[in-house]
């Protein structure tokens, strides 16, 4: 197994108290989502359905205030670059349903939908350096979001291997690692803010790591809470 982990860096620990569970799963087998799990999201969707039956419902959800405000605290307006678990929630709300791009992607989507936390999947063999950390991004820093344009960062808090910042916190992942048909190793991230209790976060990503070893195969070898 590589050498990885995950650690917090202490102003940003100090100041806005994130938290986050991680998890790798080692030689999973990438490719569209089979029926059942296709059956899996489908389930997700009507649940949220019910469980917010109009967009109206969502801002009072005490898991979405928390992911807001610890957005606000950090700077960031959260009515534009929202939480990606209450995007895909709103996107479900209004009657859409959740994104298929494949077996991996699809799996960390339905976990996000159900539980509100945000999830983000890497490709383990595409990260740089031992260690990732979540940190304040450097002025000028470049990030490189999934189909989108480069973007220079300034300030915002973010994960970032030793070449480059990989995701922005709670919000968006990095091109350069996601999950794609050659990838066989994966870390799966599941973000903590305050409000959220590590045992959901915890559980969240324990959620992640049965659904891909059910339906992607592979094999678990590594899972921590890091607050």
């Amino acid at each position: 197994m590589r050498a990885l982990r995950v650690v917090i860096d202490e102003e940003v620990r100090e100041r806005f108290s994130p938290f986050l569970a991680y998890g790798v799963v080692e030689g999973v087998s990438v490719g569209p989502a089979d029926d059942e799990l296709r059956k899996e999201a489908a389930e997700a969707e009507e649940e949220v359905r019910r469980r917010f039956p109009s967009p109206d419902a969502i801002r009072d959800d005490p898991l979405v205030r928390a992911l807001r405000d610890f957005l606000w605290r950090t700077g960031v307006d959260p009515t534009k670059l929202r939480p990606s678990s209450e995007a895909l929630l709103r996107r479900v709300v209004r009657g859409g349903k959740l994104p298929s791009i494949n077996n991996v992607v699809d799996v960390g989507n339905i976990v996000s939908l159900r539980t509100l936390v945000p999830i983000g999947i890497y490709d383990l063999d595409r990260l740089v350096g031992e260690e990732l950390v979540l940190r304040r991004s450097r002025e000028g820093e470049e990030f490189v979001p999934i189909g989108g344009r480069p973007l220079r960062l300034s300030g915002e808090l973010c994960i970032a291997d030793a070449q480059r910042p990989i995701h922005i916190y709670l919000h968006r992942d990095s091109e350069y690692t996601k999950v794609g048909e050659d990838t066989r190793d994966v870390l799966v991230i599941a973000c903590g803010v305050p409000g959220l209790e590590a045992r959901l976060v915890k559980g969240a990503l324990d959620s992640v790591v049965g659904l891909l070893l059910k339906h992607a195969g592979g094999r678990h070898v590594l899972s921590r809470l890091i607050e």
